[in-house]
């Protein structure tokens, strides 16, 4: 009998730490950006703000990789800089918004195309947008190579 109450136990309490985890990793260190902040592209000649609408977007402060964006373009960047390598980063389950195997599934194909957002917005992190002819936009931050081609190096 003593077994079976000590096994009980430590199933409860894998049971609530897996509960606990999880709502960490979905809710707990996100929120919502309340307003559409200046979304800009790096072109040839300079940074170039975006005008967007239906705008949508979270973040944290407990890493530089939470950051998501799903908008929608009033006109295209002109001659913005590609981004190679662009990998967006899975979503919370509720921002639902942002399907990141569609988006890279969309780059790889070219129905999409990623361009640098801002470059070490955070440090070793670089700002990627994906951006579909119909307006569309995704965001989302993604570690940077360290490079000399990019003149980033430790």
């Amino acid at each position: 009998m003593n077994g079976k109450i000590v096994g009980l136990g430590l199933l409860a309490v894998g049971v609530i730490a897996g509960a606990g985890m999880w709502y960490a990793q979905e809710y707990a260190f996100y929120d919502r950006i309340s307003g559409a902040p200046d979304l800009m592209v790096q072109t040839e000649t300079g940074a170039q703000v975006l005008a967007v609408t239906s705008f949508e977007g979270i973040d944290s402060d407990s890493s530089p990789l939470r950051w998501r964006t799903c908008a929608t373009l009033s006109e295209q960047p002109v001659a913005p800089v590609p981004f190679e390598g662009a990998t967006p980063l899975v979503a919370p389950g509720w921002f639902d918004c942002f399907d990141a195997a569609r988006i890279g599934a969309d780059l790889e194909s070219g129905a999409a195309r990623a361009v640098l957002s801002q470059a070490e917005i955070r440090p070793d992190v670089d700002r990627v947008l994906a951006i579909y002819p119909d307006g569309r936009v995704y965001g989302w931050h993604q570690y940077n190579d360290k490079t000399p081609e990019r003149g980033v190096m430790d």
